[in-house]
């Protein structure tokens, strides 16, 4: 496959705007006598005129090859091997172009586990894939047209090997090759194609988007592990609530979160969609206004349905509010581990937000202040103010602890000043 090739003068891509540790990767892999190409989003991005989020390179150096002209760098993945080489707290990724093989040429799934060479796929899914060969066959490996441009570092051209400077002109989101062959390769994709339309706000081509709809069982061959990236990718980008509708538009929410779907199917008074609505949405704000967000807290916004309707059963059966809390937090996330595996540093924190969420009907005596004390007061504290703009919780509870926390807040500021205007002594700085 010939590509075309976009002279420096016809687009828009200036080394300026490209990581200077991306730029010494590329100049070093040349000037070892490999080929060196910029690819993928950060070509993409930069066409666009965005920020790219990271920069990845592509080569015809061997993974062990890279390693040791950079020091710096180290091997990682089972599935594709690569090298990320450090620069403190940024990596550049650099790929050795994938081979093609005789696999990919295949309509009909694999019944059974085939290996190719050093690929291995299973019922039409890779599993494992280091077979390498050359840039024109990597270009046909990769996923999305806008994502097969290559940046030349030798002459600063582009390499467009499947008219991706045509769809991103035109806002079109295309798979490269036959839609269902490259969704049973790697399910993950029908998740890339919805997180790209959201991100850039692009259509989904009519053969691409069909399979969407028939294809998400497909996700159950996933790793748990792996998904629960991708779900971070989808939410945490700024467009979570865009994001959430379209894998509800096309069923694939309730591949991934089943027990929420299963509640949101049984809607009262507009509850708990409002919920997960109103959440997505803050978080949103929260990403665009530069502000973090933990991952517990975006978990405990879509898992918090299908918690609260377990613990008021298990209330019914006679349990204590408190224990009945803790044991539906519990269930909940062990059969969500089944779907999208929640790494435990994140599921704890998650359960103290729920259950904190009790702790705020004290309001009387020294309950108050040992709260504001918790550590995860913060996010329990905007939890309950989120679940009291959905109808959930009561306005005036919200409301109080919105006053208290402040006031409490501006006391132990005043306090801090005043400790930093006494010498060591107790005597008042002049």
């Amino acid at each position: 496959m010939l590509p075309s090739i976009i002279p420096r003068s016809q687009h828009n891509i200036s080394r300026d705007n490209i990581s200077e540790y991306a730029l010494k990767v590329l100049y070093k892999l040349k000037d070892a006598g490999f080929q060196s190409y910029l690819v993928g989003g950060g070509v993409r991005d930069l066409l666009l005129g965005r920020e790219p989020k990271d920069f990845d390179v592509a080569t015809d150096a061997t993974p062990e090859q890279v390693r040791e002209i950079f020091r710096n760098s180290i091997l990682i993945g089972r599935r594709f091997r690569l090298a990320h080489v450090h620069f403190g707290n940024e990596i550049i990724e650099v790929a050795t172009f994938r081979g093609t093989g005789a696999i990919d040429d295949e309509t009909e799934p694999q019944p059974q586990r085939t290996k190719h060479n050093d690929r291995v796929v299973e019922n039409g899914m890779i599993v494992r894939d280091n077979v390498y060969g050359t840039i024109e066959e990597d270009a046909l490996r990769r996923d999305f047209t806008i994502n097969a441009m290559y940046y030349n570092i030798a002459d600063f051209s582009i390499l467009d090997f499947a008219n991706g400077m045509k769809d991103l002109q035109q806002g079109q989101l295309r798979l490269i090759g036959e839609p269902q062959l490259r969704y049973r390769e790697d399910p993950v994709r029908m998740l890339r194609a919805v997180r790209f339309m959201c991100k850039l706000g692009f259509t989904l081509d009519v053969a691409c988007e069909t399979p969407l709809w028939n294809m998400g069982e497909s996700l159950h061959s996933v790793p748990a592990a792996r998904l629960f990236e991708e779900v971070l990718k989808l939410f945490l980008s700024g467009n979570g609530l865009n994001a959430f509708e379209k894998l509800r538009h096309y069923g694939l929410f309730a591949h991934l979160f089943p027990q929420t779907e299963f509640c949101l199917a049984r809607e009262e008074q507009k509850f708990p969609r409002t919920f997960v609505n109103r959440g997505l949405a803050a978080t949103d704000e929260r990403i665009r206004t530069g502000k973090q967000v933990n991952p517990a807290f975006l978990l405990a916004i879509l898992l918090w349905e299908p918690v609260r309707l377990r613990q008021m059963a298990l209330e019914l059966e006679g349990l204590p509010p408190l224990s009945a809390a803790y044991q539906a937090s519990g269930e909940v996330l062990l059969r969500q581990n089944r779907y999208v595996s929640v790494p435990k540093r994140f599921s704890l924190q998650t359960r103290e937000i729920w259950a904190l969420q009790h702790r705020f009907e004290a309001q009387r005596g020294k309950r108050p202040f040992r709260l504001l004390t918790h550590p995860r007061f913060r996010p329990a504290h905007d939890f309950m103010q989120l679940r009291a703009t959905a109808g959930e919780a009561e306005q005036k509870l919200a409301q109080w602890w919105t006053k208290f926390y402040h006031s409490k807040a501006h006391e132990q500021e005043l306090m801090t000043t005043a400790l930093k205007n006494t010498d060591n002594r107790g005597h008042p700085c002049h």
